[in-house]
């Protein structure tokens, strides 16, 4: 195995447990549905990564280097897709946790927004330019990737589920949920600097 498979895991591991639009979201319907519920996104949103790092490194990097257009189109939707999110956050701020008809994030919405998260693109890029080698290749990334964002981004949830207990007051909900839905405004649209 190559000597760079071990700074690429720790990588990949900072890229997965530093807090984004995705961890934030899965954090706050982990604490509106719990742990197991989430694992499905979870999963999904790892998944849909880890394609990402595949795809990116079988040649849409070149492409998409060379189209400014697209990237910033992306940019833009996916700031739009993520302040849409934070305003739904803000207005459900003071809900109760366990309410039925509130809003989920399920496997596709989890995915999809992989797909617009202009974060992901940009690690995948990284990933590619920097790791990937004739020792390293392309699907052995995704799958280290895989590996590691699974446990990241579950320990989000777990985080998530284990703050619903002091979460059941209206004021420390309703902050809780202005606080991630600024908090997911804020990394949309630093993203894009």
């Amino acid at each position: 195995m190559s000597h760079a498979l071990l700074p690429f895991a720790l990588f990949a591991f900072a890229a997965s447990i530093s807090p984004g639009p995705t961890n934030l979201l899965i954090l706050a319907h982990a604490a509106r549905r719990g742990w197991r519920a989430s694992l499905a996104p979870v999963l999904a949103a790892c998944a849909a990564a880890a394609g990402i790092v595949l795809v990116v490194g079988l040649g849409l990097s070149d492409w998409l280097l060379g189209q400014p257009q697209v990237q910033r189109w992306l940019g833009w939707l996916g700031v739009a897709w993520l302040s849409w999110l934070a305003v739904q956050m803000l207005r459900s701020a003071s809900a109760p946790l366990r309410q039925a008809h509130a809003p989920t994030f399920g496997p596709g919405a989890a995915a999809g927004l992989q797909l617009l998260n202009p974060k992901v693109w940009w690690m995948a890029v990284a990933v590619i330019g920097v790791f990937a080698s004739p020792t390293l290749p392309v699907w052995l990334l995704a799958m280290v990737f895989l590996l590691v964002a699974l446990p990241c981004m579950a320990a989000w949830a777990w985080l998530g589920a284990s703050s619903a207990r002091w979460l059941q007051t209206p004021g420390a909900l309703r902050w809780f949920n202005r606080s991630l839905a600024g908090l997911l405004l804020a990394s949309a649209w630093f993203s894009l600097w």
